[in-house]
């Protein structure tokens, strides 16, 4: 008889190759491969993050993180109309290829060719540009580790962080001639952030303007 491997997932199952997959919180996760953890998200009813052979649930945001990522993603896509660029929501995977790192950036920008990765279909691996919206139970990780991650991308030029609490956006962008390099802009509660590498810039007024109250 095989003997169950239990991981977790929040009180769901799943089986992969006769393996039983239980679902806890983050802290009691046994180390799982990458092909158990592709069947645990493709019927898992949230996202989790694969860090080191360990999944993350990633927790829900709030209605002004949900408007800030999608007001991030329409000034981008509107100023990339009719360019080689796709503008991708949270909703895409993105694969860490030098570190095994996938996660969701809340916005995504790809030019040219989509890059999938060769061990995840669903998963893409050259992103040019990455925007977190800032949380009080993300900042940390955006701005530490998960930075870290993102800096081993080879084709990632800005890294964005856009506060929810407070007009202001931050940019990282690379350097061209020094890949290690990345420059830094930190703008608010007024002004354009820009990104050199697609040529476009974010108004704050626009990014930050709501049409409702609350």
């Amino acid at each position: 008889m095989r003997r169950t491997q239990q991981v977790v997932v929040h009180g769901r199952r799943a089986r992969v190759r006769g393996r039983l997959l239980c679902v806890a919180e983050a802290h009691d996760f046994q180390e799982m491969t990458y092909a158990a953890y592709l069947v645990l998200e493709g019927s898992a009813t949230e996202k989790h993050e694969y860090v080191n052979g360990r999944v993350y649930a990633m927790a829900g945001g709030s209605p002004e993180h949900a408007r800030l990522s999608q007001a991030v993603g329409g000034e981008l896509r509107a100023a990339l109309r009719g360019r080689p660029c796709a503008v991708f929501s949270s909703d895409l995977r993105v694969r860490i290829v030098a570190t095994g790192r996938s996660t969701y950036p809340d916005v995504t920008v790809v030019c040219g060719q989509l890059q999938r990765a060769t061990d995840d279909a669903d998963a893409v691996t050259n992103p040019a540009v990455v925007v977190e919206v800032l949380s009080a139970s993300t900042e940390s990780a955006d701005r530490g580790d998960k930075w870290a991650h993102y800096q081993r991308i080879a084709s990632l030029r800005e890294y964005v962080l856009v506060d929810q609490a407070r007009r202001r956006i931050e940019v990282f962008a690379r350097d061209e001639a020094q890949p290690d390099l990345w420059h830094y802009r930190d703008l608010g509660p007024t002004g354009q952030a820009w990104l050199p590498s697609l040529g476009v810039a974010l108004d704050l007024e626009l990014v930050y303007a709501s049409p409702i109250d609350g």
